[in-house]
């Protein structure tokens, strides 16, 4: 009887304890959960606005045309979950393709689709152990790493493949884009299923606990035995090993080659991570949620096409989704609120305390009206030497000024005539004056701790509005002018307040963002810009006036400004602190809001201007005029001598930086070299900055 009812007692405790269990995992995979919701529900919707049932066959082309972006966003997820970041899987999906194309056969109409296939996974796998060896081995921030890596690997991929073309055996469509089961299994579907089953397995193993160990805290897993350096590295790489398998499911798709082909899909990828519930920042989510999140992509697609609309708005559409699914799968509103709340808190705890900058400011004023009044008061110690003042500004200043006296003598013993000769020193500075003001923006970005990713499409759409508004007229810039860069500091402002007030990851909010001014500027141009400079801004940028581009003179001008407003003005002295700690700065008084939202603006403005000086210096503007500008705003920064996760750099330096780069840009277009080289070495010297540099991660 006894034992009766212990066994009674103990399957009634189980039974208790079955729904806080099952609640427990339905709240852990929550991101999950509400992505499978939002799919059904949109194929509902589908389903409700098509003109006929949805067939076997409109569902074998959805499943298919979401898996290359589910693969490569698999890949993402396992990234992310380790508390990294990768923007080289778009690429690494570009080089796979052109892989393919260039070193089939086209007489084999049957090659091996598993040969293949390892070969686009190995090479995959190889990019990934690189990154990994930089983050994980070298412990380098994965932004700058993973972004040096995308230009690389675009530049080996126009070498493999410099146009569209190639060939892709059929054997590869016939495989990925058939049947498993005729009428009844596409083969995308089974592969999808094989990946989710795959990894409820590796989540188990002891790899995948580190994974979710490491992404959680890095410190405490190394505390308890956890090898970090090996799980991230092997996490890059096994990420590198899916976007090779999305390159090979792309190459099945289109039969050809394309060196851009994965470019666009950037975006979308992180899109599809956050939808399906994977948190920012490592420790929670799961691939699961990734591939129902690329399904709802393309499933949004499929909706904008059934209702006629334009395709120009899938980026404007692919930004907004990432935005909302950011603040609907996370805390982090939450969490920003309540930090806003310790924040006032702190500053009143330190206005009691006489602590505020304010504060401290009247207070210095007093003594030192106490000191003029009273000369018995011992005066302050004389100031240090300018060299010794600024000696940790020199260190990581004037590194990037000798390695451009060593690219000049370099260019003149390859080209000649540099020393001496006029016309090749205005053609660097005006070339440089494009990256010198990009660098004042992000570079202000940057030494708050951010990163502006929307600077390319912020340049394009600048360039297609002014050549659209002028139309070569001198009178419409007196308007033109001021409408470009106020709707820069518009999109600068949103930038901010998306970091500031939603709490969202900048590379995130400027990433969407730029998808969003690609989407604006589509629809804007319709596709086609029109429109061209006017003959005094062409001037402006390529005349002259005493011997000299007149563009020269405001550039001159514009790093005056800029050194004197970051290392002279109040905003400035607060951009800094920023970057050294947000905690410190609220504690201090500081408006870390304000600041954040003005530098945000800063940037886009920057950019804006940019923008309306390539349509000067070429006459008339080009969708994507800004994408060779991406890296190198963030190049010269570097290079510069400033720190990627903020806090540390001077804007002469940057300067530096960009005088730099154009004038090793310079030198290998007089070369023989080809032109995918440029952007090879562009990324590995952001890569030998930052090592230089000894810039490190925890």
């Amino acid at each position: 009887m006894n034992v009766s009812l212990s066994t009674d007692t103990v399957a009634n405790g189980v039974n208790s304890r079955m729904p806080a269990v099952f609640g427990r995992s339905i709240r852990r995979a929550r991101g999950m959960v509400v992505a499978i919701i939002v799919f059904f529900g949109l194929m509902l919707l589908q389903a409700f606005i098509s003109p006929g049932p949805i067939s076997y066959f409109d569902m074998s082309f959805l499943i298919s045309g979401a898996t290359p972006l589910a693969l490569a966003a698999f890949g993402q997820t396992l990234v992310i979950l380790s508390g990294g970041f990768d923007l080289s899987a778009g690429a690494v999906i570009s080089l796979v393709n052109a892989v393919l194309a260039a070193n089939m056969d086209p007489a084999d109409m049957e090659a091996s689709v598993l040969v293949w296939t390892l070969v686009g996974i190995a090479t995959g796998m190889g990019v990934g152990a690189f990154n990994g060896l930089f983050i994980a081995i070298f412990r380098l921030q994965p932004i700058v790493v993973t972004l040096s890596t995308m230009f690389i690997i675009q530049g080996i991929t126009l070498l493999v493949l410099n146009q569209p073309g190639g060939f892709v055996s059929p054997s590869l469509g016939t495989f990925y884009m058939g049947d498993a089961i005729p009428e009844f299994l596409p083969s995308a579907l089974l592969l999808l299923a094989a990946l989710a089953l795959g990894w409820g397995w590796l989540k188990r193993t002891p790899y995948g606990v580190a994974l979710y160990a490491v992404g959680s805290d890095r410190a405490s897993a190394a505390a308890v035995g956890v090898r970090v350096p090996l799980v991230r590295f092997a996490t890059y790489v096994l990420a590198g090993g899916f976007y090779g398998m999305a390159g090979v499911f792309v190459s099945a798709q289109t039969g050809s080659g394309d060196p851009t082909v994965g470019n666009p899909l950037l975006l979308s990828i992180f899109a599809a991570v956050v939808i399906g519930g994977t948190r920012l920042g490592g420790g929670k989510g799961g691939p699961v949620g990734t591939i129902f999140g690329a399904l709802v992509l393309m499933i949004i697609v499929n909706i904008l096409l059934a209702l006629n609309v334009s395709a120009y708005f899938s980026t404007i559409a692919e930004g907004i989704v990432l935005i909302c699914a950011v603040l609907l799968s996370s805390v982090s509103r939450h969490s920003v609120f309540t930090e806003q709340i310790k924040g006032a808190a702190a500053t009143i705890s330190a206005w009691r305390a006489g602590n505020l900058v304010s504060q401290r400011e009247q207070t210095d004023r007093r003594l030192a009206f106490v000191t003029r009044s009273n000369p018995s008061v011992a005066e302050p110690a004389a100031r240090p030497a300018f060299l010794k003042q600024h000696a940790e500004t020199l260190r990581y200043a004037v590194p990037a000024y000798a390695c451009l006296v060593l690219v000049l003598i370099a260019t003149q013993l390859v080209l000649g005539s540099v020393f001496g000769n006029w016309n090749y020193w205005n053609s660097l500075l005006v070339l440089s004056t494009f990256l010198a003001i990009l660098a004042l923006g992000q570079g202000s970005v940057i030494l708050t701790g951010g990163l502006d990713l929307s600077v390319p499409w912020m340049i394009g759409l600048s360039g297609v509005m002014l050549a659209g508004v002028v139309q070569g007229s001198d009178a419409a810039l007196i308007y033109a002018v001021p409408m470009v860069l106020a709707m820069a500091a518009l999109f600068g402002f949103l930038n901010g307040f998306g970091v500031v007030v939603l709490g969202l990851s900048p590379i995130l909010v400027t990433l969407a963002m730029n998808g969003i001014l690609q989407g604006i500027a589509l629809l804007y141009s319709n596709g086609t810009p029109s429109g061209f400079a006017s003959s005094g801004l062409r001037w402006f940028m390529t005349g002259h006036l005493l011997g000299v581009t007149p563009v020269i003179y405001a550039l001159v001008l514009f790093v005056a400004g800029g050194v004197l407003l970051l290392g002279r003005t109040t905003f400035g002295r607060r951009v800094y602190a920023l970057g050294n700690s947000v905690d410190a700065a609220r504690l201090s008084g500081v408006r870390t809001g304000r600041v954040t939202i003005l530098v945000y603006m800063l940037s886009a403005v920057c950019a804006g201007v940019v923008g309306i000086l390539l349509t000067g210096f070429s006459g008339q503007a080009s969708l994507g005029m800004g994408d060779d500008y991406l890296l190198p705003s963030i190049a010269v920064v570097v290079v510069g001598g400033a720190l990627i996760t903020g806090g540390r750099g001077h804007y002469l330096g940057m300067v530096g930086g960009a005088l730099l780069l154009t004038a090793l840009q310079t030198l290998l277009a007089g070369t023989s070299l080809p032109y995918a080289f440029r952007a090879i070495i562009f990324g590995c010297v952001v890569l030998a900055a930052v090592v230089a540099l000894r810039e490190r991660t925890n």
